[in-house]
């Protein structure tokens, strides 16, 4: 009878746990990713705008991702340094700013400039949230608690495609980058107001950590899990990051169809993909990570290669919904995957190498697209990031160890 109470009160703190990090985690990542989700119509077009080449657009898509790769390591080290709270509030502010100053850009590469310092504000907050909430809820919690995150993440994409496509209807592209502006901040606000302050260990007790650990030793230790899980890390977030470039592209240039129409559809793909969160925390937390992972990336793959196929409205609905399904069968397992990878004396410094890995395959998805649809169609560009969701889906089911059961606690004897 102890043991079924401690585990009811366990459960109850578990749940009281993941209440707790609604003011200070959920909203904030709400508003940053809202704000992300209003440009994700907005963007290729207005790249189109200054009639550059598929190459220069793709440059531009990456922008923000090339700045993450250049500020996801180092801000694994300040982040031991000055703590969760302090730099996930400077980077929301140094991405707000960045993205309203995009409506007085008179250059592309006035553009490139800015998405390059958005990166770097992106950065500075995803790793620094990634970090607070590893450290703020237990194991067992951690697939619910990191798909709620990914939650958010869907929810802004829902309605923010939408929202930006009806914004830029009637005001214009650049009035977008305002509203986008003041989403933002709004986060910042939550964050200074709600976040904790301090540092925890990997047991959830405050401590100062005086101890520098080194780069070069975090990957020495973890080279092996960083080859496999990372290399399939990389093309699985070229799929993520190709299919938001790729529908609207598709869309505009090879269908034809109008700027709300664009929005409507990436809208109702992310309501599918928003409506499988916690379909996600619940089978890497009770069966295991792989069991969200390997579907995830497979089903994205078979519907990004129906996307050659539309010749409809109604039939890139469809295949976009059907991307919306496997990306939501995968919400939170990246960041769950490298949480439980992550070593707790070294957990800023690992996962800022694992969301380097990450957004090396995010920031390489325009690149991708924009060379191959120069050298040769958009159709290819479109064969090539299927087939990076395909072997993300091979390499993780063969390759990449199960976390959930090699890293559970055993339960405890009646006799304890």
């Amino acid at each position: 009878m102890s043991l079924r109470k401690s585990a009811s009160a366990d459960k109850r703190d578990s749940w009281a746990g993941l209440r707790a990090l609604i003011l200070s985690f959920y909203l904030p990542a709400l508003m940053v990713t809202l704000g992300q989700g209003l440009l994700v119509p907005i963007l290729p077009l207005f790249a189109v705008d200054f009639e550059i080449s598929y190459g220069l657009i793709g440059l531009v898509l990456a922008g923000e991702g090339i700045g993450t790769l250049i500020a996801d390591v180092p801000t694994g080290m300040i982040q031991r340094r000055f703590g969760n709270k302090q730099v996930m509030m400077m980077g929301v502010l140094v991405k707000a700013l960045s993205v309203f100053l995009l409506f007085f850009a008179s250059s592309v590469w006035i553009v490139l400039l800015l998405r390059l310092f958005a990166g770097f504000g992106r950065s500075m907050y995803t790793v620094s949230a990634h970090v607070y909430v590893t450290n703020q809820v237990g194991l067992s919690q951690r697939g619910k608690a990191i798909s709620m995150f990914g939650g958010t993440h869907r929810l802004g994409g829902f309605i923010g495609p939408a929202i930006g496509g009806l914004i830029a209807g009637m005001l214009g592209l650049r009035a977008v980058f305002v509203c986008v502006g003041l989403v933002t901040a709004i986060g910042l606000i939550l964050v200074a107001l709600f976040t904790l302050n301090g540092k925890r260990d990997g047991r959830g007790k405050t401590k100062t950590e005086s101890h520098e650990l080194h780069i070069r030793s975090v990957l020495t230790s973890n080279s092996r899990i960083l080859a496999s899980a990372g290399t399939a890390q990389i093309f699985g977030q070229m799929i993520r990051a190709g299919r938001i470039i790729i529908i609207p592209l598709f869309a505009s240039e090879v269908l034809g169809l109008a700027v709300d129409q664009i929005g409507l559809i990436v809208s109702l793909s992310v309501a599918v993909d928003f409506s499988l969160f916690i379909v996600a925390g619940w089978l890497m937390d009770r069966i295991g990570r792989k069991f969200a992972i390997v579907p995830c990336f497979g089903i994205q793959a078979l519907g990004m290669a129906l996307v050659p196929f539309a010749a409809s409205y109604s039939d890139l609905l469809f295949a976009a919904v059907l991307i919306g399904i496997g990306n939501g069968l995968g919400s939170g397992s990246m960041m769950t995957l490298g949480a439980d990878l992550s070593p707790a004396r070294s957990r800023g410094e690992f996962l800022g190498i694992w969301r380097l890995i990450g957004d090396m395959g995010h920031t390489g998805a325009p690149l991708v697209v924009g060379v191959v649809a120069d050298l040769l169609v958009l159709t290819s560009a479109i064969w090539v990031i299927a087939g990076s969701g395909l072997a993300a889906a091979s390499i993780f089911l063969f390759f990449v160890p199960e976390t959930l059961r090699q890293k559970s606690a055993p339960r405890p004897s009646p006799a304890s």
